[in-house]
């Protein structure tokens, strides 16, 4: 299969190109840049060109400003035009090809849904109407020139990556490693995670699963509180974690980016998933910690 991929040196990106090789398909690369060998030039918040994007059998599209830092007014502009904008962009030159791919496959978010204390979460809950639930409303709905030309369109609801390569889980590990890690907050906040292995899993599962379309939840079956996270990670690392951060000092430090990321409360399901046929190598937090602490 000759996949075309954008946001491919972003975490995700990262690893999922040497997992497709690997898997025997042919990738090209969406980039801003000028662009070298086996990629293609694109402008996300401007344009692209059809004829730049005849030949694949399949799109996965990650490219996006990274969430993390505090939101200023132009921060939250990147955030959100990046997504919706560049999504908007590559859905509609795709529809317009000759030959479009068969199936286009869009990152999305969990932060969709907003706070919702201890709700079980599936694809057909409501979404919320905060800063990240309004992007991911705008994300997912800019892919519909694309459904509408009859491209099977996948929009991953992702939730909290683990690795060590990035992330969530790096900027962790140093306090804790100092024995100085603790819950956030009240720690009752739901966190819904998924490790970078799976989620590369999840992507080429959702390439080769005709039946799967539109939200996916893209999570492990086992989300856990913060709580329960802090006291996992303690004991993968052996180390204590007696320093709990209070909500107070999340919002003084973080602003509305630590209110969303840090306090919120998202308890997801992915039974859509796991009835598509996907196995999870990681569905435990233990396991999957003690895996990637190991490696």
């Amino acid at each position: 299969m000759r996949v075309l991929v954008t946001g491919s040196s972003g975490l995700v990106g990262s690893a999922l190109i040497p997992a497709l090789g690997t898997a025997g398909h042919s990738v090209v690369r969406l980039v801003r840049h000028a662009p070298a060998a086996n990629e293609v030039r694109w402008d996300p918040v401007g344009s692209v060109e059809p004829a730049a994007l005849e030949g694949f059998e399949a799109v996965v599209h990650l490219a996006g400003e990274s969430i993390a830092g505090r939101w200023t007014p132009a921060k939250k502009a990147r955030i959100r035009d990046s997504r919706a904008q560049g999504t908007s962009t590559l859905a509609a030159a795709l529809a317009r090809s000759q030959r479009p791919p068969k199936v286009f496959v869009c990152a999305s978010a969990i932060g969709i849904y907003g706070d919702r204390g201890d709700e079980v979460l599936r694809e057909e809950s409501a979404s919320a109407s905060d800063f990240l639930a309004e992007v991911g409303k705008q994300w997912e709905a800019a892919t519909e020139p694309a459904s509408k030309a009859g491209i099977r369109v996948v929009s991953l609801r992702i939730g909290v990556v683990l690795s060590t390569r990035g992330g969530a889980l790096v900027r962790m590990l140093p306090p804790f490693r100092m024995g100085a890690g603790g819950r956030i907050g009240s720690g009752r906040q739901w966190m819904s995670w998924i490790t970078l292995d799976d989620l590369v899993g999840v992507i080429q599962h959702a390439l080769a699963t005709d039946s799967l379309r539109g939200p996916v939840n893209t999570v492990a079956p086992n989300p856990v509180t913060n709580a329960e996270f802090t006291r996992a990670l303690g004991k993968a690392l052996h180390r204590p974690t007696v320093f709990p951060l209070p909500a107070f000092m999340v919002r003084l430090i973080f602003g509305e980016m630590g209110e969303a990321l840090l306090l919120s409360s998202q308890r997801v399901d992915c039974g859509k998933l796991l009835a598509s046929g996907y196995r999870f190598r990681h569905p435990e937090l233990k396991s999957a910690l003690e895996a990637l602490l190991a490696a």
